[in-house]
């Protein structure tokens, strides 16, 4: 496994000279995601219809479909919007959509527990996109089991690297949001390459 220096930099590295695009579909996503939270959190019974309809019909395969599209701009493909809408909605749009329902379900519901337990769970979770797109025979529940146990032993090791990023993301809150345009691509890049790191050590799983 390569160091969390070693993995953000040969991200940054990817992405350098060729932001737009994986910039764009950050700002998409964001977009959505906003969108959704708006509906949701005005008064209107209407518009907290639409938020939800929005964040559980388009948000969510958005979501998917951002990581997808990195994963795929990491092996060589350039149009990270077309992939993203590709993977999303397009090659098989009810079972992205039952692998982020199941997903933000068992996290929710292991986060009323308490805190820890959600994000500990949210992490044992996180290499599911990554997984259903090299296995798009896998059904939702496989592709959450199978992150799981590629994750064993290792959720530590992806909070860390999430972590280093502390600097970066305060300073993407403090431009109002805006270098988090920048910062979300990256982090997704280094998820990307850790996903490929675990897929050489454990093959069984991937």
């Amino acid at each position: 496994m390569m160091t969390r220096p070693d993995i953000r930099n040969y991200a940054l590295g990817l992405l350098r000279g060729k932001w737009t695009q994986p910039v764009l579909a950050a700002l998409i996503t964001a977009l959505v995601s906003g969108i959704s939270q708006g509906g949701n959190q005005t008064k209107s019974a209407g518009f907290i219809t639409v938020g939800f309809l929005v964040a559980l019909l388009v948000g969510c395969n958005l979501q998917y479909g951002f990581s997808v599209g990195i994963l795929r701009f990491h092996r060589n493909r350039e149009e990270t919007i077309k992939e993203m809408f590709s993977a999303g909605f397009k090659e098989d749009y009810g079972r992205v959509l039952g692998i982020e329902l199941l997903k933000t379900v068992f996290t929710f519901l292991w986060a009323l527990l308490l805190i820890v337990p959600g994000i500990i769970k949210a992490y044992s979770y996180a290499m599911t996109e990554y997984i259903a797109e090299d296995n798009p025979e896998l059904g939702p529940n496989e592709c959450i089991d199978r992150s799981k146990a590629m994750m064993e032993g290792h959720k530590m090791d992806l909070f860390l690297l999430d972590l280093s990023y502390i600097g970066w993301i305060l300073l993407g809150i403090i431009t109002l949001g805006i270098g988090m345009l920048w910062v979300a691509p990256w982090m997704e890049m280094a998820h990307v390459k850790f996903y490929e790191e675990l897929k050489n050590e454990a093959p069984a799983y991937a």
